[in-house]
């Protein structure tokens, strides 16, 4: 077999794209009905197509990268002349079956994850959770044994209760041991099954625990509960419980690291004259101090009222932010009154006014 990247022209590290337009290329130039004068032209187009499935196939071409011909039982490698079919290498299974034989273990864990919902407040100041799902563990008629009471399982003949079997896999010349696909790895054939989990050993129930969420958590947190989640076999202890914190969001705060931010709208009037304000916070009705010739957009802060910080001690600020409304609806005596105003105070009174009006005059010239 030819180097399928020699085939379709293509280099080593061709994108799936640059492979895609390689192959429709050539496939249509030695298609055999354009080319009906010419035997050779139905070889040429079975050689492309088979260096198309190879390299369009992600797996195949990892193996063909890792293997060479050998995958396609071509000259020049370690079982050359050997029919082999691509389609037959598992690597996931030759992968996970070398790690096990160098003592790491894959698979399903049994872990569970879940999301809980809390409030801005919870989250501010911390809180007790009852969180109910539903998982997987050994069934309590059987003891995970899958067998009916006053009935034991049989040992795997094909295994010899071991629950791992030897196997020769693809193209590797050494045998390696994988679980036993008739007892699933367990050793054991279950001959009377339970009714409860009918013979799996598992079954789903449902659960539900306290979490405590600590003071300050933020959303999207994670929180861990040890052997919480799914038992992933009867003989195998539980996974954990993986929860994720989703806090709602506050119709007047919002949070900025552990500091709390809102809105104030106040009026012309007390903008100018400033005064004495009741504010919400978290902790409720609060006052604030408004300074005269408090500016739209100013930000007033209020010490400790923010989120209690989870290392240093202590609380974040709450920041205000100051709007300045102006009426929409007047009256003809307050339109005066406002005029009256504007007359009185004049232009010097109007400092940013003064100052932008002297950086525009700079511009424009």
């Amino acid at each position: 077999m030819r180097d399928p990247y020699d085939v379709l022209s293509v280099d080593k590290s061709a994108t799936q794209d640059e492979i895609k337009g390689a192959f429709r290329r050539l496939a249509a130039q030695h298609h055999p009905d354009r080319n009906p004068d010419d035997p050779g032209a139905q070889q040429r187009f079975k050689e492309v197509n088979a260096a198309y499935q190879i390299l369009s196939d992600p797996q195949k071409r990892a193996a063909y990268d890792r293997f060479g011909p050998a995958v396609a039982g071509g000259a020049g490698g370690p079982f050359q002349g050997v029919p082999f079919d691509v389609n037959d290498l598992n690597l996931d299974a030759i992968f996970g079956d070398l790690l096990g034989a160098l003592g790491f273990r894959h698979g399903d864990r049994g872990t569970l994850q879940k999301e809980v919902k809390i409030t801005f407040e919870e989250a501010a100041f911390g809180c007790t959770k009852d969180v109910t799902y539903e998982r997987v563990e050994a069934c309590s008629d059987c003891s995970g044994s899958g067998s009916a009471p006053g009935s034991t399982p049989e040992r795997c003949s094909a295994c010899s209760g071991r629950g791992r079997v030897r196997v020769q896999q693809g193209v590797l010349p050494i045998a390696l041991e994988r679980a036993c696909a008739r007892c699933r790895g367990t050793g054991r054939i279950v001959i009377d099954p339970c009714k409860t989990c009918r013979g799996a050993g598992l079954v789903t129930k449902e659960r539900t625990i306290e979490v405590t969420m600590p003071a300050g958590v933020e959303n999207g947190a994670t929180r861990l509960v040890e052997r919480a989640g799914n038992a992933p076999r009867p003989d195998r202890a539980a996974g954990d419980l993986e929860l994720t914190v989703r806090v709602s969001p506050h119709e007047l705060f919002r949070r900025v690291g552990d500091d709390i931010v809102c809105s104030l709208p106040i009026s012309f009037p007390q903008a100018a004259l400033g005064g004495e304000l009741e504010i919400p916070t978290l902790e409720g009705k609060g006052k604030l101090k408004i300074p005269a010739g408090t500016q739209p957009g100013m930000v007033l802060r209020v010490k400790g009222k923010g989120i209690p910080r989870r290392v240093m001690g202590g609380r974040g600020d709450q920041l205000v932010e100051v709007t300045v409304e102006v009426p929409t609806k007047l009256t003809a005596q307050q339109k005066e009154l406002i005029a009256q105003l504007a007359r009185e105070m004049g232009e010097g009174v109007h400092p940013q006014q003064a100052s932008f009006m002297d950086r525009l005059k700079g511009l424009f010239g």
